[in-house]
């Protein structure tokens, strides 16, 4: 880590400094204004400004309660992280340091806290480019392969067979509490409190965590090839009852300079094939990402789409929104799927039951006929039920039982009286679960439908498109 001072002070006037006034309170720097985090591969990139430079998360909350750097003027910090070796060097400029009145802010430890041991001096890090360049090579040749592909460069045609001379790219599987992966791991520590919304460190001597690699083969000679990590999954084994467990993606990351290239698909798809090939009960995903849970939609739709089950039950949905009206109902109109085939698809694909909804209305989205007005409304009616449910329900069972909070002098926290609705059916009405009165409530409603309705459309694009484009990788990781 670097510090380097513009000027000198002490050629300032004498005079100057002796006249006497107000100092101003120092106001301080957010840390996300004067930090710049870049990923380098090489020595070369090392303070070259077209190196990638990322879009952290939150660096605010690193330091401080404010998030604030105080004491220094026109600070900038720059940090090189190597994807080679995954070390990381800062390089800290400042004009001058002065308390004005908060102190100044201790650097090192605060940059410690985000790349801990990883944080190196300039030479040191430069030093790692050579000596450490095959680390990554080292580290997962203990690991399990999952599937090889080749790599496809963005915006070129898919290429299926493996050429000796093309770069690959492999999903490979390790256990975190084997040293090796667990150092790596150790590494990949910032990336993850950089690039993750709520990230933090997993536990790596917990024998029940797992990470799932993406690695990019270059070969360098007929006998030797380069190794590049585009991104990683953790993945933790829980215990379900009687015999059999579950998996739970925690983090997954694909690193900024590889996404959009399919590279968090093929990671999503390993998951999925081993949680079939070892017979799990299910797959969840700890507290997903917007684009996650829009990408695992995608992926799950993708594969019910080919699942022999799931094609009756479309055709039979399809028929009942061509024939009814819906606007007209008396109650609560329905297109899910038959319960049988919920389970069904949890024991073959691995989808758990909220999932397999989500996805479900993407596949019959896609059967539906766009010129038949009808057809289209009932299915936009059926999604503003499943909403308005979903507001009803908040915290409550799908059985009828709701708890509602009531004021009483006594802890408020566990003041509450449970009512069951008449016949299991509950109200339709959104009074006191929406702000605002009837109008402003549908006005609401209608937004948070239009959302859906467009959530669901986009998503069934990309199925469709992907399948006619690249229908001969259905299947592969």
């Amino acid at each position: 880590m670097a510090l380097k001072k513009k000027g000198d002070e002490g050629s300032a006037d004498p005079k100057k400094r002796r006249r006497v006034g107000f100092a101003s309170i120092d106001s301080g720097v957010e840390a996300s204004e004067c930090i710049k985090v870049f990923l380098v591969k090489n020595q070369d990139e090392v303070g070259a400004p077209s190196s990638t430079c990322i879009d952290p998360v939150d660096l605010n909350q690193f330091f401080g309660e404010d998030g604030k750097i105080y004491g220094y003027k026109n600070l900038k910090i720059n940090v090189w992280l190597s994807i080679i070796s995954f070390h990381a060097y800062a390089e800290i400029s400042f004009e001058s340091t002065g308390d004005g009145g908060k102190g100044i802010t201790d650097l090192k430890p605060a940059l410690q806290n985000i790349f801990g041991e990883s944080l190196l001096e300039k030479e040191e890090f430069l030093q790692t480019f050579s000596r450490e360049c095959y680390y990554l090579r080292n580290i997962t040749s203990n690991g399990t392969v999952i599937c090889t592909d080749t790599f496809k460069e963005e915006g070129h045609a898919s290429d299926t067979h493996l050429d000796a001379e093309s770069p690959t790219v492999e999903i490979v599987r390790m256990k975190l509490h084997n040293e090796p992966a667990g150092l790596l791991y150790s590494r990949l520590v910032p990336l993850v409190l950089l690039l993750v919304d709520g990230g933090s460190p997993v536990d790596v001597t917990d024998p029940k965590w797992e990470i799932f690699l993406v690695v990019k083969k270059i070969p360098a000679s007929s006998t030797n090839c380069i190794y590049q990590l585009l991104g990683f999954a953790t993945v933790y084994r829980f215990y379900h009852y009687p015999d059999s467990s579950r998996l739970r993606i925690s983090q997954i990351l694909v690193l900024p300079p590889y996404q959009n290239q399919g590279h968090g698909r093929h990671l999503l798809e390993a998951v999925n094939s081993v949680a079939s090939s070892e017979n799990v009960y299910d797959i969840t995903v700890e507290e997903p990402s917007e684009y996650l849970q829009y990408l695992r939609i995608f992926i799950d739709t993708l594969r019910l789409q080919s699942f022999e089950p799931t094609k009756l039950a479309v055709n039979t949905v399809i028929s009942f929104l061509k024939e009814v009206n819906l606007s007209k109902r008396a109650q609560k109109s329905k297109m899910g799927p038959p319960s049988g085939l919920i389970e069904i698809a949890r024991q073959k694909l691995k989808i758990n039951k909220k999932q397999f909804l989500r996805s479900w209305e993407v596949l019959v989205y896609l059967n539906l006929d766009p010129q038949n007005p009808r057809c289209m409304q009932n299915f936009r009616t059926c999604i503003e039920d499943r909403i308005k449910g979903e507001i009803l329900d908040k915290g409550a069972e799908s059985n009828g039982k709701r708890l509602i909070e009531v004021p009483t002098e006594y802890d408020n926290d566990i003041s509450f009286v449970m009512v069951w609705s008449q016949d299991g059916v509950e109200g339709d009405s959104l009074e006191g679960e929406v702000g605002g009165d009837r109008k402003a409530q549908e006005q609401q409603l209608n937004e948070l439908v239009e959302k859906e309705m467009e959530d669901i459309a986009e998503i069934a694009k990309k199925v469709s498109s992907f399948c006619k484009s690249d229908e001969k990788q259905m299947g592969q990781c």
